[in-house]
């Protein structure tokens, strides 16, 4: 894990004039999905576009290649992480490019469909893309008049366009019906031109899997069935159909960045606590996530303290299972990476980070303090107990232990009382699940387990085939 990789773009990305090869920086966060970019200018000066509030990888790109960020563009107010352009702009003096239909409550340069910036030898237009957010720009970089790439945010992407209901569900099919015309201006464009989106497989913004994250105009014109789409009213069906569940941090973010997130004045850092200072935050209502592997926490935990292993995806899940306006208390094994946790927290708006139990399980334990367990199971040891699915609602259609009851582990807290008694939890590999029975331990169920592996080893080792369908 880590702050965002750096990676290659595909070789047909390589011949724009060298551009891409030599210029373009993709920075790509795999556990929330997305890309922001690094453009270097030529002479010491860069531009970020949809950069992160966590900018451990783009200060390594900037600083491998001495560039100063001279402008960092958001292509509209995200719902899955903080913007880092504040913190750019008092960092390094940038100028921030957004939306003037977004009214920003932070010094930057409001945009209008066909403003323009000078880059210095590349020029910078923007676009109203309006579907996934209705103040959405796509900017289209230019060397003189040829169209080098279009960084489309949440507009277009690889194989799709990104989801328009975040702003209500009242609001979806307007805005799918903004973003069908939004795509095909897009793809008025020639088909060289290559095509940047911030959304990409992984991201709850977006809906289809797949690796490439970044493509051409003629190559979505060829291959993303959106664009394929007979008309407006079946681009809508198909767009609002592909849309599952989405994490509930997502409601709140984009109020955060358009007031624009608070400015880090340095490295932040997570604080030991002692088992005393954990028991005395827990009575005043601090929360306990536990980061460590589901093995050791199936071992034993301090009660009512909810599973979410550090990983790529803890930011996601840390932000739709628990409060941002409460401190939280974090369990971690010896070597795990504190600076990675906090920033997974940081960059999605959670501030009140308390600290962690210093000296972890083994501490709490010497101090007196309780423990909890629960059963991790493997495939062939299931039998006929009861059956929890807590996947995506894709997921489960596309093969399922039969007979599983499912509940998406985001609607499980609201929904613990329909979870069967004793039940077997199991998701893809073992880490959402134990995460599903933490919260079902605190709600009060007992007698729990976890299927430690997927459905995929639960039919292995029964000989038994997955169910397919609602």
């Amino acid at each position: 894990m880590g702050a965002g990789t750096t990676e290659p773009l595909p070789c047909y990305l390589e011949d724009l004039m060298g551009f891409a090869d030599d210029q373009l920086i993709p920075l790509v966060d795999e556990g929330l999905g997305n890309s922001a970019y690094l453009v270097d200018l030529g002479d010491g000066r860069a531009l970020a576009v949809d950069a992160s509030r966590d900018l451990r990888a783009l200060r390594d790109a900037a600083g491998r290649r001495r560039l100063r960020v001279e402008y960092a563009a958001d292509t509209h107010l995200h719902a899955d992480f903080l913007s880092g352009a504040v913190q750019l702009a008092h960092d390094d003096d940038a100028t921030v490019l957004a939306s003037a239909a977004g009214h920003r409550a932070f010094p930057h340069t409001p945009l209008a469909d066909g403003d323009e910036t000078d880059l210095g030898g590349l020029t910078l237009r923007a676009l109203a893309t309006p579907g996934h957010t209705d103040e959405h720009l796509s900017f289209l970089l230019l060397d003189g008049t040829r169209e080098l790439g279009v960084f489309t945010g949440g507009s277009l992407i690889v194989g799709s366009a990104a989801r328009t209901d975040l702003l209500g569900a009242d609001r979806a099919e307007e805005l799918a019906r903004a973003q069908y015309h939004s795509l095909r201006r897009l793809a008025e464009l020639p088909d060289s031109t290559a095509v940047w989106p911030t959304h990409g497989a992984g991201s709850f913004c977006s809906a289809p899997p797949g690796a490439e994250r970044t493509t051409t105009i003629g190559d979505q014109r060829r291959a993303n069935p959106l664009l394929a789409a007979p008309d407006e009213d079946a681009f809508v069906r198909q767009l609002l159909g592909s849309l599952g569940s989405y994490p509930a941090y997502f409601d709140r973010l984009g109020e955060v960045n358009r007031r624009g997130p608070a400015v880090l004045g340095s490295a932040p850092t997570l604080a030991p606590l002692t088992a005393a200072e954990v028991r005395s935050l827990l009575g005043e209502g601090a929360q306990v996530v536990d980061v460590r592997s589901i093995t050791d926490f199936a071992v034993g935990h301090i009660p009512g303290a909810i599973s979410n292993p550090l990983r790529g995806q803890f930011a996601t899940w840390l932000g739709w299972l628990l409060p941002d306006d409460g401190p939280l208390v974090f369990v971690t094994s010896p070597g795990q990476d504190l600076a990675e946790l906090t920033w997974q927290a940081l960059k999605i708006g959670y501030e009140r980070l308390a600290g962690h139990l210093d000296g972890g399980m083994d501490a709490w334990t010497t101090a007196g303090g309780q423990r909890q367990s629960i059963e991790l199971l493997t495939a062939d040891r299931v039998g006929g107990r009861p059956v929890l699915d807590i996947r995506q609602r894709a997921e489960h259609t596309a093969g399922h232990i039969a007979d599983a009851v499912h509940i998406e582990l985001g609607d499980l807290a609201a929904r613990s009382g329909e979870a069967p008694a004793g039940a077997v939890v199991a998701c893809g590999h073992g880490e959402r699940a134990m995460t599903a029975a933490s919260l079902l331990q605190r709600a009060g169920q007992r007698d729990l387990a976890v299927l430690d592996g997927g459905p995929g080893d639960w039919a292995k080792a029964t000989g038994r085939p997955l169910q397919e369908g609602a």
